[in-house]
C-alpha cells in the first residue's frame, strides 16, 4: 500500500512539473522577445523618455542611461556638463547634515557624503575625496559651493557628475567689505547671505555672490577670471535673499510702517561689452501693510518653480500669511489657504510632515512649529523643546532639513537647536565665517 500510494502520487507532480516547465519556457521565450525589444527602442522615442526622466531628477536620468549601451549612446552624457548645462543640475537635492559634528570630510565618514532629496525623500551617498581640503559654503539647484582652503579659491560642484569650476580667490574680495564693520572681515565674505549660477547662451558660467550685510554690494565673476569684481551701487536696508533661475531676490524695507517692504530682482551679469556689469536692482511688488498695532516681518522663500512670500505677524496674536509673488507683481494681494499638500518641504515624500504647512521656529514657544494654512492654527513639528537647546537626539528628519536653513550649521555637519553653535574643529584658520 504504501507503494502504490507512491506509485499513484508520483505521476500527478511529474505531470504538473512538465507543465510548468513548458510554461516556462514559453514564457522565457516571450520574456526573452521582448527584452530584446527593448534596447532596439527608436532614438527619438529613447530621447523623448530620457528628456522626461531628466525633468524629475537627474539620479533617475543617470541610472535610465546605465540599463544598455544603446539608451547610453542615444541620450547625452551628464559628465562634463553638469554645472555649464542647467538641465543636469540636481535640483532638489540637498546635503544632509549628520549631527555630532559630522561635517563633510570628517574622518568617521571614510569620504562619503549623503544627500536627500526634498520632492521624493531619496537618499544617495557619494565618495567625495575632495572634502579632505574643502568646505561648503552654499547649495544651489543642487550644485555645491566650495572653498578650497589653502588658496581660498571658490569651485562649483555637481556631486553626481563631478564636475568642477574654478573662480577666483575669495581673498580678492576681502577690499570690498565696508570698513566701517569692525571684526575679521572674512565673516562678511564666507558668509554667504544668497548665490546664484547663470549660464550665458555660449556657455560662459557667471556666479554672482550676496554675502552678509557687511558686503553692500553683489560680487560677481565668471570662470577663468582671476578676481571677484562687485556692481557699482549698493543694497541697503535689504534682507532675507534668495536665489531662483539664475537671479537673485531680496526685501527692502523702507523704513517706514506707512508702505510694506518690496521685493527687488537682480539679474544676472551681464557680459557683452568691454566690462561686464550687474544691473541695478528692480522693484517688482509690493507686500501687504500691517496694521499699526500688528506689523508684519516678510520672508522671500522657493518653492519648485516659484517664490512665496511669507508674512509673520509678530503682534497680541501670531499669524502666518502666505502670498505667491506672481501675484503680488500683478498688484493682487491673494492669501494662500494651501500650498497643493506641500509643508516647507514635501510632504509625501516625509509622512511625519503635515501637508498645507509652513515650517517655522516658534521663538516664544521655545519649540520647532508647523502653521496649518487652512485653519490658522499651530502644532509642533517635531519633539523637543529648543529651550537650553535640548532638542533630543536622535531627533526627526524635520530638524534635519531645517538646520539647511543655517548654512553655518550645516556645513559643519551640526543640528539646529541641538547644542551650541560651534567653530570647525579643522581647518580653522582658512574657514573664519563659514
Amino acid at each position: 500500500m504504501p507503494s502504490s500510494r507512491c506509485q499513484s502520487r508520483r505521476p500527478a507532480p511529474l505531470a504538473a512539473c512538465s507543465k510548468r516547465r513548458r510554461r516556462t519556457a514559453a514564457d522565457a521565450t516571450a520574456a526573452t522577445h521582448d527584452s530584446s525589444s527593448w534596447p532596439s527602442l527608436h532614438e527619438d522615442l529613447v530621447g523623448l523618455i530620457a528628456c522626461r526622466m531628466l525633468a524629475g531628477d537627474l539620479r533617475d536620468y543617470i541610472r535610465f542611461r546605465a540599463v544598455c549601451p544603446n539608451w547610453r549612446s542615444s541620450t547625452a552624457c551628464p559628465r562634463g556638463r553638469g554645472i555649464v548645462d542647467r538641465r543636469f543640475h540636481p535640483r532638489r537635492w540637498m546635503l544632509l547634515p549628520e549631527g555630532h559634528g559630522l561635517h563633510p570630510g570628517h574622518g568617521k565618514l571614510g569620504g562619503f557624503v549623503r544627500f536627500f532629496n526634498l520632492s521624493t525623500g531619496d537618499f544617495v551617498r557619494v565618495q567625495l575625496p575632495l572634502f579632505r581640503d574643502h568646505c561648503v559654503l552654499d547649495s544651489i539647484d543642487g550644485i555645491l559651493l566650495l572653498q578650497r582652503d589653502h588658496d581660498n579659491v571658490a569651485r562649483l560642484l555637481n556631486p553626481f557628475t563631478g564636475d568642477i569650476l574654478d573662480f577666483p580667490p575669495l581673498e580678492t574680495l576681502l577690499r570690498y567689505v565696508d570698513p566701517r564693520f569692525l571684526g575679521n572681515k572674512w565673516y562678511y565674505i564666507r558668509s554667504i547671505g544668497a548665490a546664484s549660477i547663470n549660464v550665458s547662451a555660449d556657455g560662459v558660467v557667471s556666479l554672482m555672490i550676496l554675502g552678509s550685510p557687511g558686503m553692500l554690494q553683489v560680487a560677481f565673476a565668471t570662470s577663468g577670471d582671476q578676481q571677484w569684481r562687485v556692481s557699482s551701487w549698493h543694497l541697503v536696508q535689504t534682507f532675507s535673499p534668495v536665489s531662483f533661475q539664475g537671479k537673485l531676490y531680496v526685501m527692502r524695507d523702507n523704513g517706514t510702517l506707512a508702505g510694506g517692504p518690496e521685493v527687488l530682482e537682480i539679474d544676472p551679469p551681464q557680459l557683452e561689452g568691454m566690462e561686464p556689469w550687474v544691473p541695478p536692482p528692480r522693484s517688482i511688488a509690493k507686500c501687504p501693510v500691517g496694521k499699526t498695532d500688528d506689523p508684519i516681518l516678510y520672508y522671500l522663500v522657493e518653492r519648485g518653480s516659484e517664490i512665496l512670500v511669507i508674512g509673520t505677524s509678530f503682534g497680541n496674536r501670531k499669524k502666518i500669511s502666505a502670498y505667491r509673488l506672481a501675484d503680488l507683481m500683478l498688484g493682487r494681494n491673494v492669501l494662500m489657504t494651501g500650498i497643493d499638500g506641500d509643508a516647507l518641504f514635501r510632504s509625501n515624500a516625509f509622512p511625519t510632515i503635515v501637508g498645507d504647512t509652513i515650517v517655522f521656529y516658534y521663538r516664544e514657544k521655545h519649540y520647532v512649529a508647523q502653521y496649518h494654512l487652512s485653519s490658522g492654527t499651530f502644532s509642533p513639528a517635531s519633539d523637543g523643546s529648543t529651550k537650553g537647546c535640548a532638542i533630543p537626539s536622535p531627533c526627526s528628519i524635520i530638524c534635519h532639513i531645517y538646520t539647511c536653513c543655517y548654512r553655518q550649521q550645516w556645513n559643519k555637519g551640526q543640528i539646529r537647536f541641538q547644542g551650541e553653535r560651534k567653530k570647525w574643529q579643522v581647518k580653522g584658520k582658512w574657514r573664519i565665517g563659514a
